[in-house]
């Protein structure tokens, strides 16, 4: 929320597409930006923003000054596809703020349940989903045909009694495995194998385990001929080394 309480415009048309919408409403109504951002309309059904990029965006293109999709966009099957809708309903000059999952997302628990099951079958399936790596972030808003991009990363450890404390809470958040194709169950044993590993590798003094989640911002501007621009390859007027007062190092030095 901070990036529209910095930002000294208003936003008189707004889109949630987040698959749990209300927290973004809730978020701007104890923000300083709570005046300047009209009301935020809720895009689609839930299926659709659960799954964004599946279906086309139920918004006109180029209607919207802002939108928001909060942890959402990691369940989406083509990320640039879903980021370029999303770039093509913006007005010009209007502003997109996305949190997604990233790669180092539950780590700890994708390694112990591919032991666990190399170590019973031979072989193992993916039991945690696929996240995109947060360093690309900005890369996939350039893509996507945003200007200005912007991505940051903040990494989250949650504590838990157990494995099995971890797995119902991932459930309550709607976060379990989604991915598409035949999966083989796990049985009890490599359940608690993946246990054992856990807390072996992992556990707390106390004996809680940790479960990192990465949780990936992304900030873009649909193109708009006011935006500050990059200027021309070779049109600098001094040399990086005297500009930080630094003597440059050569090969033959």
């Amino acid at each position: 929320m901070g990036s529209l309480e910095a930002l000294v415009r208003d936003w008189p048309g707004a889109a949630d597409l987040s698959a749990h919408p209300g927290a973004f409403a809730a978020a701007l109504a104890e923000s300083g930006a709570a005046d300047r951002v009209g009301p935020v309309k809720t895009v689609g059904d839930r299926a659709a923003r659960a799954g964004p990029g599946a279906a086309p965006l139920d918004l006109v293109d180029g209607s919207q000054d802002l939108i928001v999709s909060l942890m959402s966009l990691h369940w989406a099957n083509d990320l640039p596809g879903a980021l370029s809708q999303i770039r093509r309903a913006l007005k010009p000059d209007g502003l997109f703020l996305g949190t997604l999952l990233g790669a180092g997302t539950l780590k700890e628990l994708r390694a112990v349940l591919t032991e666990a099951e190399l170590e019973a079958r031979g072989g193992a399936q993916a039991r945690v989903s696929p996240f995109a790596d947060g360093f690309d972030g900005a890369a996939l808003l350039q893509r996507a045909g945003f200007a200005l991009p912007v991505a940051d990363v903040d990494r989250v450890t949650v504590r838990y009694p157990d494995l099995p404390a971890l797995i119902r809470d991932l459930r309550a958040m709607g976060e379990t495995n989604g991915l598409a194709g035949p999966v083989r169950p796990l049985t009890r044993g490599i359940v608690g194998r993946a246990a054992q590993l856990y807390a072996e590798r992992h556990a707390d003094n106390d004996g809680r385990i940790p479960a990192t989640f990465e949780i990936v911002h992304l900030a873009g501007w649909a193109p708009h001929e006011s935006q500050q621009k990059p200027l021309p390859r070779g049109s600098a007027k001094m040399r990086l080394a005297d500009a930080l007062g630094v003597r440059e190092q050569t090969g033959e030095d």
